[in-house]
């Protein structure tokens, strides 16, 4: 069985779309806990912390998965906005310019010894030079909200993506290629076998 630690729609999304089963299941830690570490190690611990914090069903068995996404520009990291004006000030510092998109992974197999696999993707985004009026027209969907870098690449923000190098899947929050070797190390068996 595959369990996913997360509330995310997109990452769900991501995993349908791959043709695999799993089972949504919440984490009890609060990734945003874990600060002032460099940006890659960052993304992993706090994918790490969320996994370790998987609430899950008595006797569960298979694997359980979480990520976690960051946006890194001009060396600040822009985690989810906590407020429209937030949203507006990140997408703003966003304007023409390229960023680093770094998702972390952690996979956690089940059993009297839980055994983990870490790992990270990145992605480089260019963003076209935004209007106030564009970023302040998007902010008002609402679709920033709860977005890492307060923009959702699957949706509406894409019209502000010149270039992605790297990983679609990176920048919306799940890179199926980490997860299936992650999944992999720890169970010698193919990801599409998990949730059967």
């Amino acid at each position: 069985m595959l369990y996913l630690a997360s509330q995310s729609p997109q990452r769900a999304m991501l995993l349908t779309r791959a043709g695999l089963r799993f089972t949504v299941v919440p984490s009890a830690n609060d990734e945003e806990a874990i600060v002032n570490l460099p940006p890659p190690v960052l993304a992993a611990e706090r994918a790490r912390h969320k996994c370790r914090g998987a609430v899950l069903p008595a006797e569960s068995s298979g694997v359980v998965l979480a990520a976690d996404t960051l946006v890194v520009v001009a060396g600040k990291v822009l985690g989810k906005p906590v407020d429209r004006a937030d949203a507006e000030r990140m997408l703003g510092l966003l304007s023409g310019t390229t960023h680093t998109v770094i998702t972390g992974h952690c996979c956690r197999k089940l059993g009297q010894e839980a055994v983990e696999a870490v790992g990270i993707a990145l992605a480089k985004v260019t963003f076209r030079p935004l209007t106030q009026a564009q970023i302040a027209a998007y902010v008002a969907t609402g679709e920033c909200d709860g977005r890492a870098g307060a923009y959702a690449v699957q949706e509406r923000g894409d019209q502000f993506v010149a270039e992605i190098q790297g990983g679609w899947d990176t920048v919306v929050g799940l890179t199926l290629a980490t997860v299936t070797r992650l999944h992999r190390e720890l169970t010698d068996s193919d990801l599409a076998k998990a949730g059967a």
